[in-house]
């Protein structure tokens, strides 16, 4: 089963996850000692991971490769497709193998495949909120550090897109840049200079989206506006960028939004906030 994120190393991550719960490298660490001491070497066992909830899938590639970490051999059967939604009861996954691998692996997984199936419902019941096929729901950087591959793979699979990946990816001239450099315009005339391609500005009032445009500026943030604001801002931006819609947006205000003509919304709710899903794992022994 092949799972591959460009800038994620899987192995790499299934790896520093097990050794923090197992202790390695510290004094008396390294080991299960639960399983080791109540669990015969030799014992096997089968399982069946189950969806509680009604989910949006994400993770359950990586959820496998914690157990196939220990157990090369182990038998797994992945039973539903990542990204789509699931009713209560779903039987997502199958697996047979050693037992003691099974229950030292059994955390880490459904800790990881719990948090990205929580973000991805999330997403997924915002973009039926927005309920606007011309609006696109992106994410924000508001991630979990050392996630954040994970967790923008979870809101894709949860029907939204990503934001710029990190600091490198783009320019975001925020209102502490605004600041320093004396106005949107010279910060965003400073990037353009710097030779940066993308320029997103924020703006939160209307008379910043000309400054902004005339310096060249390719994307506006308009944050924390009310609907009847980013109408105005989208009429006097008049197609020549692409517009966002950002700050304080919930599943009650969202339509109202997107609504509006803006191009995008952001949610930093997305990943930062997203309740894990009710997954669990059951074992019988073979």
């Amino acid at each position: 089963m092949n799972f591959e994120l460009t800038g994620f190393d899987l192995d790499a991550f299934v790896s520093a996850t097990l050794a923090e719960d197992l202790g390695q490298g510290l004094s008396g660490g390294g080991q299960d000692v639960t399983a080791m001491s109540v669990i015969p070497a030799d014992a096997r066992f089968q399982g069946v991971m189950d969806s509680r909830d009604a989910i949006a899938v994400a993770g359950l590639p990586i959820a496998a490769a914690f157990f196939r970490a220990l157990d090369p051999d182990m038998k797994i059967e992945v039973l539903a497709e990542e990204g789509t939604q699931v009713p209560p009861g779903t039987n997502l996954m199958h697996l047979s193998g050693n037992a003691r691998a099974m229950l030292t692996a059994e955390r880490s997984a459904l800790n990881t495949v719990q948090h990205l199936c929580g973000v991805a419902t999330l997403v997924r019941q915002y973009v039926t909120a927005m309920d606007n096929p011309a609006c696109t729901l992106l994410d924000t950087r508001k991630t979990i550090p050392g996630l954040r591959h994970l967790e923008k793979y979870a809101v894709r699979m949860g029907g939204g897109a990503n934001h710029r990946m990190g600091l490198w990816d783009a320019a975001m001239i925020k209102d502490n840049h605004i600041l320093v450099a004396g106005g949107v315009g010279e910060a965003v005339r400073r990037a353009r200079e710097a030779g940066v391609a993308d320029i997103i500005c924020e703006v939160d009032r209307v008379d910043q989206i000309e400054p902004a445009l005339a310096a060249g500026a390719t994307r506006l943030l308009l944050d924390n506006m009310d609907p009847a604001t980013l109408r105005e801002a989208v009429t006097v931006v008049a197609g020549r960028v692409l517009t966002e819609a950002s700050g304080g947006i919930t599943l009650d205000t969202i339509r109202a939004k997107a609504a509006t003509g803006v191009d995008f919304v952001s949610v930093g709710r997305l990943t930062q906030s997203a309740p894990a899903a009710d997954i669990g794992l059951d074992f019988t022994p073979l």
